[in-house]
């Protein structure tokens, strides 16, 4: 029965298992919900057990599912690993190169990512932008190539390079009182309502343990996974925030926004571009990864 079983069933099943959601697997590969259902039950036969079930309206793999979607996985991660090496070899350019990245990265690495696009423009170049806990889960599946990151996970076996400063600044709406002071006391700021990232987040952490140090505590009024929705809160006077510059930087025509002058900032940050230690890299990878580490931008 196994004998049944295509290479191009074994790919849909690996998208569905990364998706967990049928009709957005069947769109991310050009098909309609009822081909791609059709394609999923053959393998299902071919195997003679269920590979996934649906509870309410959420998806969930079986055992079986699970243990079939690590194997298609890795046979058609390892097909497409080869089909690049052989167009390495031939001097061509082309496969895919599958990149996550921390919500905050687009405002640095956008740019990046177009030069790349550009100079190689037979690459699919495929973007996950994610907060941290889906950056951190992708890893864990191996999911993509490369992540870019501003705070490396110590519990992952990886491998990370520096590629830009992500300096960390207070940002006030720009009517505030604090405006125009200099050099502001940490203790200050315990009178100000904060809008934060959400808890686990690389930025909150890293205010957290400012706080922490300055044994501050100011009320966080809310916490919110957007940094565009954090800008809109702060610049209508809801609270002062902490967030890269490089997020500050794109609001600078508007003057909706200010950075405070507080002692003890910017907190010294980095972007990295990391990938699993064991992960053997495509060309495309190879060179996304050497552009990163040459080409710095400036904060």
């Amino acid at each position: 029965m196994l004998r049944r079983i295509t290479l191009h069933q074994l790919r849909l099943f690996a998208a569905l298992a990364r998706t967990m959601n049928m009709t957005r697997a069947a769109e991310e590969l050009h098909m309609t919900p009822s081909a791609f259902s059709i394609q999923i039950k053959q393998l299902a036969d071919s195997f003679g057990v269920a590979l996934h079930e649906q509870v309410g309206k959420k998806l969930f793999l079986t055992e079986a599912g699970r243990a079939v979607a690590v194997a298609a996985r890795e046979m058609v991660e390892r097909l497409d690993l080869l089909g690049m090496e052989i167009a390495d070899m031939q001097g061509l350019e082309r496969g895919t190169l599958r990149v996550a990245m921390i919500t905050t990265a687009r405002y640095f690495a956008t740019r990046l990512i177009g030069d790349f696009c550009r100079a190689h423009k037979n690459i699919e170049f495929v973007l996950e932008v994610v907060n941290r806990d889906q950056i951190l889960h992708r890893m864990r599946e191996n999911l993509d190539d490369l992540y870019i990151m501003g705070q490396v996970p110590e519990e992952l076996d990886v491998v990370a390079f520096p590629v830009a400063e992500n300096p960390l600044v207070v940002i006030a709406p720009a009517d505030h009182p604090l405006c125009g002071e200099t050099r502001i006391a940490p203790q200050r700021l315990a009178q100000e309502p904060f809008i934060l990232r959400e808890a686990g987040s690389g930025t909150r952490q890293a205010i957290e343990r400012f706080f922490e140090r300055h044994r501050v505590s100011p009320p966080v009024r809310m916490s919110l996974g957007s940094d565009e929705t954090i800008k809109q809160v702060v610049a209508a006077g809801l609270g002062l925030t902490a967030l890269s510059r490089h997020v500050l930087a794109l609001d600078a025509a508007s003057g909706a926004l200010s950075e405070l002058d507080v002692e003890g900032f910017p907190i010294a940050r980095q972007w990295y571009v990391a990938h699993l230690r064991a992960k053997k890299l495509s060309p495309p990878a190879r060179a996304f990864l050497d552009m990163l580490k040459g080409k710095p931008p400036a904060p």
